[in-house]
């Protein structure tokens, strides 16, 4: 993903104070660490400053972030990951580790976008309507097996229209698989 940059072309800088306050220099305001999140989620580039040593802590400040993020939500650094991570401290092998690193999360992001843009190629824009309908009626299918039948409201759904529905969805898969298997090549 292309780091944004402000509308001047920019970096934009943030002040950290003694009494661990934030400073925007471009919107001239205090944010936070979670403001700071949501810019590095929308690509937007910025560098953290000490404000009184003018020292680059903008590491210490995305580590922070990420200590909160593993804190508060959903884990995404496995245990034994952080495990290794921490044995390469020290080891003749740590100065390799920020390349790799950076090259594989650049890899991996690729691939997302890649795989998003199969999918979306491969379903099309009302693929997910089409699989709730069909989802809808299969439902209705087996509640009819085990609900009673009333009046108007049994009119059964075609077994033959069930299956068409279920040949194109196996074609639809079939097709994404073969779009998945060429990103692989």
């Amino acid at each position: 993903m292309a780091a944004k940059n402000t509308a001047d072309g920019d970096t934009i800088i943030i002040k950290k104070y003694a009494n661990r306050r934030l400073y925007n220099t471009q919107s001239s305001s205090y944010i936070t660490l979670e403001d700071l999140a949501r810019m590095v989620r929308t690509g937007v580039e910025f560098q953290v400053l000490d404000a009184k040593t003018g020292s680059d802590i903008t590491h210490a400040i995305l580590t922070q972030i990420i200590m909160e993020e593993e804190a508060n939500g959903e884990h995404m650094l496995p245990v034994s990951f952080l495990r290794q991570l921490i044995s390469m401290y020290g080891n003749s092998m740590q100065a390799m580790m920020p390349p790799y690193l950076e090259a594989t999360m650049a890899n991996f992001q690729s691939n997302q976008s890649k795989l998003q843009e199969a999918f979306k190629t491969s379903m099309g824009p009302d693929a997910f309507s089409k699989m709730a309908e069909q989802n809808m009626a299969m439902f209705q299918a087996a509640a009819g097996a085990f609900m009673p039948k009333t009046g108007a409201s049994a009119a059964p759904t075609p077994a033959a229209s069930q299956s068409d529905d279920i040949g194109a969805l196996k074609a639809q898969m079939a097709a994404m698989q073969r779009k998945l298997d060429e990103l692989d090549r």
